[in-house]
Formats: structure tokens, C-alpha cells, sequence
């Protein structure tokens, strides 16, 4: 076991200064780095495909993006985190599968609008306590079906801001739009959402 596998362990994830040598390692096919990857990522492939297409039905999108991944890594330069541009392929490949599949239906990523002020949406935390598991169960499962209510556009925003906690400029570098872009689309989604919550009795 590397130093850096062992380091990784420990901490759970992958930290910022170790990255470039676990992209090293991946580049020179470590087998370990390969397996810590798919452990770490593949979750998030299909919890982001999930909330793109609103359903459970995701795993050739993990493999068709975990094998992107395995092909074109030897070709990552650097220019964004290993993240980001995994997030990339994922947005890519699921772009690919809607146009595939769902071809009767226009997707759209160009909403502007001038009212930028930043709504926040409470997503409530799971809770530990044993005795409120199955309310909380319960409460995730009316906010998950809520949130296939809304537009495939920005179900992925408020997937990634909001529950991923990317950062705007982060989301803006896997959708390819502008930091305000995001912002502004993201206050609306914010909005949709939270009617919906309201609706919903959830809120």
C-alpha cells in the first residue's frame, strides 16, 4: 500500500495537495488509485445521473462515464480539478443519453433573468437519532419525489449547489456558462423548488 492510498484511507477523502499524485498514480495505472476512484466517485455518477433523468435506473451512465474516465485520464492536464472534470464527462455523457433517449423533449440551458438575490432552500440533514430514522426516511422520500417535479435544468443546479455543495464557480466550469449564469439560474430554480415544497406540505 503507497503512502498516498494509506493517507486517503485515513482522511476519507482525497485532499487537495494529494491530488496531483493520485492523478499521477492514476496516469500510471495503479491499480489501487483505479479502485479508490471507482469507490469514490461512481456513488456520485449515479446520484448525479439520478437526479438528471429522475430515476434509479443509472448504471450503464456509471459505467459508460467511469469508462470515459479510465480512457481519457491519461490526457488530463490539470486545468480543473480532478472533480470538476469528472462532473464534466457525467453532464457529457448524460446530455448524450437524452438526446438518445428522449428526443421529443427540448432541453434548454439559457434562462436569463436581472433578480439575482440568492434564496435559500433548506434541505433538511438526515437525522442520527434512531427514534426519528423512519420520519426522516420518510421526509427525504417526499423531497426527492418533489425534486423530480422540476425541470431536468434545474434539478442539476440545486443538485450540485445545494446537495454536492459545489461551489458557483465549480458548477460553472462543468456546465460551461458564466459564475453569474449559474447564480441566476440557480435563484430560480430555488424558487420552483421551494413552491413545490410548499405544495407539497413539506415546508
Amino acid at each position: 500500500m503507497s503512502s498516498l492510498e494509506h493517507k486517503m484511507n485515513e482522511d476519507g477523502q482525497i485532499s487537495w495537495k494529494n491530488e496531483k499524485k493520485f492523478i499521477k498514480a492514476l496516469k500510471k495505472g495503479d491499480e489501487w488509485a483505479y479502485r479508490r476512484l471507482y469507490r469514490d466517485f461512481a456513488p456520485k455518477i449515479g446520484s448525479f445521473a439520478k437526479t438528471y433523468f429522475g430515476t434509479d435506473d443509472v448504471d450503464d451512465i456509471v459505467q459508460e462515464v467511469m469508462f470515459r474516465v479510465f480512457k481519457g485520464i491519461k490526457k488530463f492536464k490539470g486545468n480543473s480539478s480532478l472533480s470538476t472534470w469528472i462532473y464534466r464527462i457525467t453532464m457529457n455523457v448524460c446530455n448524450t443519453y437524452y438526446e438518445k433517449y428522449k428526443k421529443k423533449n427540448e432541453k434548454v440551458f439559457s434562462v436569463e433573468t436581472d433578480d439575482t438575490e440568492d434564496i435559500e432552500v433548506d434541505i433538511p440533514d438526515k437525522e442520527t437519532d434512531v427514534q426519528k430514522e423512519v420520519e426522516s426516511e420518510i421526509l427525504y422520500e417526499k423531497i426527492n419525489k418533489a425534486l423530480e417535479k422540476l425541470p431536468e435544468r434545474d434539478r442539476v443546479l440545486i443538485k450540485l449547489r445545494d446537495i454536492d455543495e459545489l461551489s458557483y464557480q465549480e458548477i460553472a466550469d462543468i456546465l460551461n456558462i458564466p459564475e453569474g449564469t449559474v447564480k441566476s439560474r440557480l435563484h430560480n430554480a430555488r424558487k420552483l423548488f421551494q413552491k413545490i415544497l410548499k405544495e407539497e406540505g413539506i415546508v
